[in-house]
Order: structure tokens, then sequence, then C-alpha cells
């Protein structure tokens, strides 16, 4: 195979033969406190290491939290190669604006704006999406979203660049049939002990490990036992 772009993450790595492909679109879907953030910021952290430019959109947790969360499991956010992009809604907007969910469906394409004009100024090899339930709720009609959400791959694909986007949202939506690939991430309770669980259930243009693996959230970011069998309930 070509050259796989790594997730951060040796196990989940290993669940995909490599890495994710190049120049394509993945999806991360979970509940809130599955840990989609911390698997996006050690996607954006290798690209980093690895000395490519990374555009990290973060949509929801303002740029000055995920910094000091992320510090805490030992990432530096401080690269000149990482490039924040603090896209979240104020509570003031939430207060003062009634027509805040209507004004807000307008924000994709002006993030996307956005990201092509980072594009003129420098190439970014990776970018994080995080996450994009927000502008699937506040988009009032579906088509418009599916629209919006084909161009946004679309684009993504012209400029050849590897791409992560998070997803709250758990039954199966529009992203799933226009993204590459989708990593599930979730929660069982077995046996009274909390326990974590991470699928990937589509992969386009190579071979999976689709069998559900634990993994768990350190001190260090995520780990996922890719060589463990996740005794479901």
């Amino acid at each position: 195979m070509d050259d796989r772009v790594s997730t951060g993450v040796p196990g989940l790595d290993s669940m995909m033969r490599g890495g994710l492909i190049p120049g394509r679109v993945y999806l991360i879907k979970g509940a809130p406190g599955t840990g989609k953030t911390t698997l996006a910021m050690h996607f954006a952290m290798a690209g980093v290491a690895n000395g490519e430019n990374v555009l990290y959109v973060t949509l929801e947790e303002p740029s000055e939290n995920l910094r000091t969360d992320m510090s805490r499991l030992g990432f530096n956010l401080s690269s000149s190669n990482l490039t924040i992009i603090d896209a979240t809604p104020t509570a003031e907007r939430y207060v003062l604006m009634e027509n805040f969910f209507e004004s807000f469906a307008e924000g994709m394409d002006k993030m996307l704006a956005a990201i092509k004009e980072q594009f003129r100024q420098r190439y970014y090899h990776r970018v994080v999406l995080d996450p994009i339930t927000m502008l699937k709720l506040t988009t009032t009609k579906e088509l418009d979203y599916r629209r919006a959400f084909l161009t946004f791959v679309k684009t993504m694909g012209r400029l050849k660049t590897t791409v992560l986007i998070t997803s709250e949202l758990q039954k199966t939506d529009v992203e799933e049939y226009l993204v590459n690939g989708v990593i599930e991430m979730h929660m069982f309770e077995i046996q009274g002990k909390l326990t974590r669980g991470i699928r990937i259930t589509k992969f386009r243009g190579s071979g999976f490990d689709p069998t559900v693996r634990p993994y768990e959230i350190t001190d260090h970011g995520l780990v996922v036992y890719h060589d463990r069998v996740l005794p479901l309930p």
C-alpha cells in the first residue's frame, strides 16, 4: 500500500493495516466522554511530530480550554506547525440572538472559506474539524446540510489533505455515506465497570479489523489494545 497517515495511536493504526489513506476524509463518532477530541488531537500532534502543518478547527470547546485539557495529557500545542481556529459560539450569542440557530447554519460556508484562506497562506497536510455536530444541529434543512457537507468533502479532496471530523450523533447520518472511513467509539458497562471499545465500520480502499477492541484514556492519551477482544455484554 501507499504510505499511510498515522492516527497517533499505534493500536488503531494496526486495526487499519498501518493507518489512514492520505488525502481523504474520515469520521469519528461517539457519545460525550468517549475520547473523540483526544483521538483527534493524537492525529493532529502525530502530524506535528512528523514536521507537517496541521489545521485544527474547534467548534465546541474554546481553544483556551482545549489547550489546557490537552496539555494535561502531555500534548504541546505551541508548535508553529499547528494552527487552531476557534469557531466556538459564545454565550452572549446564545442570549442576544433569537435567530442564532439560523444564522449559524451559514457558518459552514464561512468556515470552509476560512480553511481555504488558510491554505492560501500555507499548505496543511492534516485538518481536524471538532465537532461537526453543532453545524448539523443548527442547519434547518437536511438537504442544505448535505450539500454543504458534500462541498466540504470535495474541497478537502481537491486540497489533497487528510481530514478527521468528530461527531456526537449516534444514529446513521449523511456524513457516514460521504466520508471515506468511519471510526466508532463506545462505552459499555460490563460487570459494573465502565469499559470503552473502538470499532472501524468503514474504510474505503483497504482491508481493516472490524472487531470491537478495548481502549483506555490514560494520563498520556488514548491506548488501543488491538490484540484484545472486548467481551461485550
